[in-house]
């Protein structure tokens, strides 16, 4: 129990100066970590002398014009970070308990969903809680995945949905996949075409970590073939111009409202589809206002079961989307 208690009171002298412990962290320079925290530089200076005396070590050593933690203040400073994570995110849960309707949700999703199925979610919520702040954050699939896993976003709008444990998905829509070729191309007027056809083709694709690269690369690998790259690109619309140009085809979803300058769009034979899913952290507590957006995008689309996050790459008869939402 003396080695308790001596922690216990150790870590009450300590807990008051994490944001000095993690200022310093991030500026190693008194003076800066002094302005970033808003007090003078000679109380940064007594506050660290406190902590050292009761460390019974030193926490700065002199290093050219700054200074450098030692060992010790360093897994200090590392632990006041993630302190400060905890108690950021506990604060927010408490002020959005106590007042839901001016919460805050970050929200990511795919480039292209920003054309329609973003902007009508956010316009039906806003209706209801004008007050609710939303950050949006746009990005390739693994991006967006990657972000939600750290605690970086509260949900994502994904596809293909992911397979990861530690996430929960619920399916929106289901949006085809076509073969989008040069209005001159061979294929073009075709009723349908299947993918083997393709072997000989050169491919514009997006670069790897975008959901349709994934399931452009799996459709080809069940026919039988590596693609044959021709370009790659960040953007769906910048891949259809390419397309455009004569430059390759490519797998992408339905173009829309209208149909794309230049590029025929041909049905696949099995008609390949991936759903555009919600996805938050599995076992983790939302606040009111994450929670409140969630359910509201489910009743919206009409979707209300959730799941754990599954394989997403599916062939079969697509269910229609509606215009504007593809995604890249």
């Amino acid at each position: 129990m003396i080695h308790a208690v001596t922690y216990d009171s150790l870590s009450a002298q300590v807990a008051p100066h994490l944001p000095l412990l993690a200022a310093l962290r991030k500026t190693r320079n008194i003076t800066r970590a002094a302005e970033l925290l808003g007090v003078p530089q000679p109380t940064v200076s007594r506050r660290l002398a406190a902590l050292a005396d009761a460390l019974g070590a030193p926490l700065t050593v002199p290093d050219g014009r700054g200074i450098r933690l030692t060992r010790a203040a360093e897994l200090l400073a590392e632990a006041a970070e993630r302190g400060l994570a905890a108690l950021e995110t506990g604060v927010r849960l408490a002020r959005e308990e106590v007042a839901p309707e001016s919460g805050h949700v970050v929200l990511g999703f795919l480039h292209l969903l920003g054309r329609s199925l973003v902007p009508s979610l956010l316009a039906g919520y806003r209706a209801r809680y004008p007050r609710v702040r939303f950050t949006l954050v746009q990005g390739s699939r693994q991006e967006m995945v990657d972000r939600l896993t750290d605690g970086e976003l509260d949900l994502a709008l994904l596809a293909p949905l992911p397979s990861v444990p530690s996430l929960v998905s619920a399916g929106l829509v289901d949006e085809e996949i076509l073969l989008s070729v040069p209005a001159g191309h061979h294929l073009a007027g075709r009723r349908s075409v299947r993918v083997a056809e393709l072997a000989s083709e050169e491919f514009v694709l997006l670069e790897q970590g975008y959901g349709v690269r994934t399931l452009t690369d799996e459709l080809c690998a069940a026919a039988g073939f590596t693609p044959k790259i021709a370009f790659e690109g960040q953007e769906s619309d910048t891949v259809r111009g390419l397309v455009a140009a004569g430059l390759g085809v490519a797998l992408l979803p339905r173009f829309g409202p209208g149909s794309p300058a230049g590029v025929a769009e041909v049905p696949l034979s099995p008609r390949p589809y991936r759903t555009i899913g919600l996805v938050w952290r599995a076992d983790e507590p939302m606040t009111p206002a994450v929670t409140g957006f969630r359910d509201h995008v489910l009743a919206t689309t009409g979707r209300s079961q959730a799941r754990e996050a599954a394989s997403s790459t599916k062939v079969r008869a697509a269910k229609p989307v509606a215009p504007g939402t593809t995604s890249s």
